[in-house]
């Protein structure tokens, strides 16, 4: 995060701008490049707007990028609480060269399936961005019952992620959008354990003229969408989520800076019982390789 940004935020002022630390770790582990993510935070609110911190943030980010050829791809954020500002912003990330959208899974409360968000996902499908979605931490879902210092990042960040996934299928936007790529954070949240009770769920209540008919199944929408490793080294998680998409769509991410251990991400990838050319999708993705 750049420092700019990081000194208007109250949790990301230590530790989330170390540039040279990020290299000096990526040039350890052997990492070629990062994408360069943003994790959400107030800094709109203590800097007055989203279209102030768009401003500063995306041409902080570009900087980087151009300052570091090779190693770094930039993604921009949005000004989310001006839908006017949106296709502008979006105009202004590509002329300044980065490369994907960086998204909260929600807006206080507003999640991707509104239609505020269309014309990113055109803009997404018509240059060839992907969209990244990171949880919203700020209010997340259950906050208004549980804020707790633990409860909150452990479940409630992750359910949000999960919700938002939900909510762009019912929707139809993966319907309305199928080639743009989509990128979820922390596997999706809990989705990889929660296949089966969507399949299942879904038919039961379709047979029941309860839900509306979404095509297909809910598990044929999410083996279409990426979701990144995050810094987990559980290979349970792994495999789990292997049920739900194969290796191409399964990205190595290292939730840097909050997990510093890039060699046990990485090493977990390695040890699971997989065919060598799956991991190497999931260590070098063509996605990625691809911007």
């Amino acid at each position: 995060m750049p420092p700019e940004v990081a000194e208007k935020t109250t949790f990301f002022k230590v530790n989330w701008s170390d540039l040279d630390a990020q290299l000096t770790a990526m040039d350890k582990y052997g990492v070629e490049k990062s994408l360069l993510l943003y994790p959400t935070s107030d800094a709109h609110s203590q800097l007055g707007d989203w279209s102030t911190l768009c401003a500063i943030y995306n041409e902080a980010i570009a900087k980087v990028v151009k300052a570091h050829a090779g190693r770094f791809i930039g993604a921009g954020i949005l000004p989310v609480d001006s839908p006017d500002a949106i296709p502008g912003e979006l105009n202004r990330i590509k002329d300044l060269g980065l490369k994907a959208i960086s998204l909260a899974s929600s807006y206080d409360g507003v999640y991707l399936d509104d239609g505020r968000f269309d014309p990113v996902f055109e803009f997404a499908r018509n240059n060839d961005v992907p969209v990244h979605v990171h949880p919203q931490i700020m209010r997340p879902i259950g906050e208004e019952r549980v804020n707790d210092p633990l409860l909150t990042p452990v479940l409630s960040y992750v359910f949000d992620v999960s919700m938002s996934i939900g909510k762009l299928m019912m929707e139809g936007t993966f319907l309305n959008f199928p080639d743009v790529n989509f990128v979820f954070a922390h596997y999706g949240g809990v989705l990889p354990f929660l296949k089966e009770r969507f399949d299942n769920t879904y038919v039961m209540l379709r047979d029941r003229n309860y839900v509306k008919d979404l095509g297909k199944i809910p598990s044929d929408y999410f083996k279409n969408v990426f979701f990144d490793i995050s810094g987990s080294k559980s290979k349970a998680s792994l495999l789990c989520a292997l049920e739900i998409t194969d290796a191409k769509h399964i990205i190595f991410g290292s939730d840097w800076p909050a997990n510093r251990r890039f060699d046990e991400v990485i090493e977990n990838v390695r040890q699971i019982d997989i065919l060598d050319e799956d991991k190497r999708l999931m260590l070098r993705n063509p996605l990625l390789l691809s911007l």
